[in-house]
């Protein structure tokens, strides 16, 4: 049995889970590697990442460099003598810091590897209409999410599924999935595998604001696709009668029977908000109009009107 010592780099609440299990499960986590404070809000507080919170309410020491290569940085890191780092939702990684450790540097990425390799698995995972993804363990090399693999575990996606509710569920597996890659490390019994690609493997590129934007020249499906991938955040978006308006859910209607031009508006102005697609039409559910609040359709349209 291998004694660990630990240093653990992360800052959204996707890592708390898996810094949690380690706490809970009574490992010696000797560090914490985090953002910086940034600020947010009207009055530009200092805001802390969820992993600080997290850490520092444990008591924990917390690092947050800005320049992973910075020499004092490098120095303070060596000094907690970790022979083992776990990097879950952080930055890449130099290879002076994640080379450091006696045992490795294993990441959890919230997806099959070597499938949706990047900044947005979860989102692409949904856009692409795939029925299942996963977590995935692996040590890090050169390359982005190229690294021996570890362990996977797998995960359905459902049909009800959206970013947000597929998020939370890998966040939790990724915790369980990083706590058993913990155990056999401790236990010497890591056979790491080297990933394959091919022609078919499929790419999670950072999702930008313009990038977000209806495609109503697709499918009903591949766009019921598209707006769940990004609901609730980014959020995918549209402009409808000349305003900007966010698209959280809806509803396909292959039989819908519109003959319109794809993006054509379909509306009562009382119940229902349709929008014609390339094949078939989608049924807006809920939305957000700019300058006002997330609300169902037909709340909307209780206070305005489209005109069509």
């Amino acid at each position: 049995m291998r004694d660990l010592r630990i240093v653990f780099m992360g800052t959204p609440d996707f890592a708390v889970p898996t810094l949690q299990a380690l706490v809970e499960h009574k490992y010696n986590v000797v560090a914490v590697i985090t953002a910086p404070d940034k600020p947010a809000g009207r009055g530009q507080k200092l805001n802390q990442s969820p992993v600080k919170e997290y850490a520092v309410a444990q008591g924990i020491p917390v690092l947050q460099p800005t320049n992973l290569k910075a020499e004092a940085f490098l120095e303070e890191l060596r000094g907690y003598q970790a022979n083992l780092q776990i990097i879950v939702a952080f930055r890449m990684l130099p290879e002076v810091v994640w080379a450091m450790p006696e045992l490795g540097s294993f990441n959890i990425h919230a997806s099959l590897l070597p499938q949706y390799r990047g900044a947005a698995p979860i989102n692409w995972a949904i856009i692409n209409g795939e029925k299942e993804t996963g977590v995935t363990s692996f040590f890090l090399k050169h390359e982005i999410d190229t690294g021996d693999l570890i362990y996977q575990e797998r995960v359905p996606i459902r049909e009800e599924d959206d970013f947000g509710s597929l998020y939370k569920k890998l966040k939790y597996k990724g915790a369980e999935l990083a706590l058993r890659t913990v155990q056999a490390i401790e236990q010497d019994q890591v056979v790491p595998q080297p990933q394959e690609t091919s022609a078919e493997t499929k790419h999670a590129p950072k999702i930008f604001k313009d990038t977000c934007e209806i495609n109503w020249d697709q499918p009903a499906e591949q766009v019921r696709n598209f707006i769940r991938g990004l609901s609730p955040y980014p959020a995918a978006w549209a402009r409808i009668n000349g305003k900007t308006f966010k698209i959280y859910k809806t509803e396909e209607l292959p039989e819908a029977g519109y003959t319109s031009e794809p993006g054509t508006l379909h509306t009562d102005n009382k119940t229902f908000l349709h929008i014609q697609t390339a094949a078939g039409a989608v049924s807006i559910l809920d939305l957000q109009m700019e300058g006002k609040k997330r609300m169902p359709v037909q709340d909307l349209l209780r206070g305005y009107t489209f005109d069509v």
